[in-house]
């Protein structure tokens, strides 16, 4: 990595981009970049908790499942990519207060279709390292009232077209999704089905079922596996409460006890509603608050209680 432009208390936020690390704004990608041109490119995101940064190994070791699957290599090691991803954070924490923290994402894409007469001095692939503030208070009121979900008409992609496991840059099966979704209910987080009608995820989000006290997911196979969805079923196993993957339907939401929602950003939240149906159990359900009290105190963060202050 060639030597950092940015000074390291810089007083605004600074990023990783093909070996240098500059200002936010000197990140220019060009516009015959293949990630752009379509969505040929692979990324990750994991969140801070008190601005450091949880799983990261595991998220980049998912990044680079996904290089692997789209033949693109970034020119890094994981363990390179890891250490440039905890410089980025360092250069950034200080812009961080108590009741904040941040996305910290890596972005590969496959590099620019290059004529030959451009001029650009670099055309392998593109790698940008950011951090992004998560968005604490425009979620904050999802833990106090819950999620709303809607299921939409559009099917997940298959994976016999392309790997929903692999989590690259083209999202617009989820996009289309979540628009129709959001055409029902503004407010509302779309699930999709995937082609056999069984319920799925949505964007950047994995759901759960809870019956008769058991946790239920659905199949690994159709999905795109979160960091957070591991870390429920792991503290299922440690907390003795049942869990595993299963073929769900509307059936099965319809009739759950509880539901809710995992994601890097949330870690878990409870779901008030889905398809206009309210769930029984008030929020969070019991099964629910004993797991987000279990993932709280695994990564030593009360994230409920630092979304509910941004409520005011």
């Amino acid at each position: 990595m060639n030597e950092p432009r940015a000074n390291p208390r810089a007083n605004h936020r600074v990023a990783y981009f093909n070996g240098r690390i500059v200002p936010e704004r000197e990140v220019v990608v060009p516009f015959r970049d293949r990630g752009f041109k379509y969505g040929d490119a692979a990324f990750d995101m994991t969140r801070t908790f008190h601005g450091r940064p949880f799983r990261l190994q595991d998220h980049v070791d998912r990044l680079y499942r996904s290089l692997r699957y789209l033949r693109i290599d970034p020119g890094l090691s994981p363990a390179e990519m890891v250490a440039v991803s905890e410089q980025v954070l360092d250069r950034n924490r200080h812009f961080l207060t108590p009741d904040t923290d941040y996305w910290l994402g890596q972005r590969v894409s496959r590099g620019v279709d290059a004529v030959g007469d451009e001029g650009w001095d670099h055309t392998g692939p593109n790698v940008i390292v950011e951090c992004v503030p998560l968005p604490l208070k425009a979620r904050a009121r999802l833990f106090r009232d819950g999620i709303d979900i809607v299921v939409p008409p559009t099917r997940r992609v298959a994976p016999e077209a392309l790997s929903p496991r692999a989590k690259t840059h083209n999202y617009l099966n989820l996009i289309t999704a979540d628009m129709e979704a959001k055409a029902q209910d503004k407010e509302a987080w779309s699930v999709l089905l995937d082609a056999q009608g069984h319920l799925a995820e949505g964007i950047g989000s994995n759901i759960f079922i809870v019956q008769g006290g058991a946790v239920l997911t659905p199949h690994e196979r159709w999905i795109l596996p979160g960091v957070s969805r591991a870390m429920v079923i792991q503290l299922c196993g440690e907390l003795k409460i049942a869990c595993r993957e299963s073929d769900l339907d509307l059936y099965d939401a319809a009739t759950a006890d509880e539901i809710f929602m995992t994601s890097t950003s949330l870690c878990l939240c409870p779901v008030r509603s889905i398809g206009g149906r309210m769930l029984p159990a008030p929020l969070p359900g019991p099964v629910t608050q004993r797991l987000s009290e279990a993932y709280a105190h695994e990564v030593g963060c009360d994230f409920v209680a630092q979304y509910l202050r941004h409520l005011a």
